[in-house]
Order: structure tokens, then sequence, then C-alpha cells
């Protein structure tokens, strides 16, 4: 379980407490010498909370729980990714404690799919130049993130739309391409993941605006709707837009092959490529 799972537990955790005591954020944020604006970014967690903070909050709600000390400190410690150089409150992070992923690929193979071949292909392709030791923390962090499809005690559920198009791309040239392709097809029969193309026949169709991933959460922690664009992205948690974009992937699903159907095709594109 990442740190930034615990964060929102701990958040959510402490809203309820305070919502429990009967106490505004204002009137809470005033006993803490706490801003409103300052305290409602602890209970989303935003901002880290800490021991101190912890147990003047529950002196202050008349609620002791030894487990909040506890998760904190557990909360505070940093993810895993951040010795790769990689911000903490990027997709990573928030990747990290997902349950779930549905996912939406217009013209790459999704990263947790990716070959080694593959993504130093595709990241050296970026018109952003990275050092030597940038991109072996790329390829690294990539990595490791794959491991959470075969994860026992945390397993990703991967659920993904391949547009043809992706297939088609020869990313590396063709040994690269076939490799990757042929990896997509075993990766695919992994009990976490699924995999669906959606083929060139389907004509226009609703995805054609761009790629997007839904993320989903443990216990009620709301899904997250990403895109990613030239120069950033965004994470947007409101409800209404991602129930939207949910409903855009159902449709995406329903028009797209069926697993097994997609894993064939997948198979013929590779069996196409020559050369190299």
């Amino acid at each position: 379980m990442s740190p930034t799972f615990r964060r929102r537990r701990l958040a959510r955790r402490l809203r309820q407490m305070r919502e429990h005591a009967g106490l505004t954020l204002e009137e809470a944020g005033a006993k803490l010498d706490k801003t409103r604006s300052a305290l409602g970014r602890i209970e989303t967690g935003t901002t880290k909370a800490d021991v101190h903070l912890i147990r003047s909050m529950m002196d202050i709600y008349d609620h002791y729980d030894p487990d909040l000390v506890d998760l904190v400190r557990e909360a505070n410690r940093p993810g895993w990714w951040t010795k790769y150089n990689i911000d903490d409150r990027g997709y990573i992070s928030t990747e990290a404690e997902a349950a779930g992923v549905f996912e939406f690929s217009l013209m790459n193979i999704p990263g947790l799919f990716q070959t080694e071949g593959y993504m130093r292909a595709l990241f050296a392709a970026r018109r952003v130049r990275r050092s030597s030791e940038q991109l072996a923390n790329d390829v690294a962090a990539r990595l490791h993130r794959q491991q959470r499809l075969t994860d026992e005690e945390f397993p990703l559920q991967l659920v993904t739309i391949i547009d043809e198009a992706a297939l088609r791309r020869r990313v590396g040239g063709a040994k690269v391409m076939r490799d990757q392709l042929r990896h997509l097809a075993i990766v695919s029969e992994l009990s976490t993941v699924s995999v669906q193309v959606l083929p060139n026949d389907a004509g226009a169709h609703p995805g054609m605006d761009g790629a997007f991933l839904i993320l989903t959460f443990p216990e009620d922690d709301p899904s997250v709707l990403y895109v990613e664009y030239t120069n950033g992205s965004l994470q947007v948690e409101n409800a209404e837009e991602v129930a939207a974009a949910r409903l855009v992937f159902d449709r995406l699903r329903s028009e797209a092959l069926s697993p097994s159907d997609s894993v064939a095709f997948i198979e013929r594109v590779a069996d196409e490529l020559h050369g190299e």
C-alpha cells in the first residue's frame, strides 16, 4: 500500500472526526491555528499532517485513536518512486494507490505493457532531451510499476482499449515493435489484465479526441479521470466528468474486439512485421 493511499485514508478519517465533533473547517482551523484552506488541504490529502497536529486534533475533536499516529507516520514515508526523482504528486503516486485502471490508448502501447526496448525508443522520441541518468530512472520506474499486475498483496486490475493505430506504429523499428506486440499478447493473459483492440474498421469513435485513463480506489475514495496533454496533465475528480468519461470508455469497449479476438489480432500484426 502506497504512502499516498495512506495519506488519503488519513485525510478521510480526519474529516470524519471533525464532522463528528460538529465543527466547521473555519471553527476547527481557528482552534488548530490553521486557515480554512490549510485545514482543507490536509483533509483532502494534498498537504501532509504531522504527528503533533494529529495529537492536537484528537484533543480538540475529543476523539482518541492511537492508530492515527501510526497512520500519519506511515503516510509521511517517501514513496518508492522518489528514489527515481519522480514527483510525489504526479500520476505514478496516484496509480500506486489505485485498485483499478481503465485506460484508452490512442497512439501508444500502455506503459504497464511496454517492453524496455519500446519504452526507450518512446522516451528518445520526445522533444525534451533526457540525460542517461534520467532515462535510466524513467525506464526503471516504469518496469517497477509493471510489477503491480502480478503483485499478490495489492494487485492492479488493468482494463485497456488500444486503438489499432498504436499497434501499427513502428516505435523503435520492426524488431522492437514485433517483440512489443508479442509481449502484449502474453501479458493480456494475466488474470489482472483485459486487453481489447479498437480496429480501424470501427470507423469514427468517441475516443478520437484523445487518450484518457480512469483510476478507481479502495473504500470510498472517488475515482479520478487522468488526461495527458503536450506540456502537462490533468487529474479530475469531479464526479460528473468522471462518469461521462466512463460512459465513453464503456462505449469504446462495446465497439472493440473481444479480448480473445484482440489477442489473435495482435499476433497477426506482429507476424506481419518484417525486417531488422
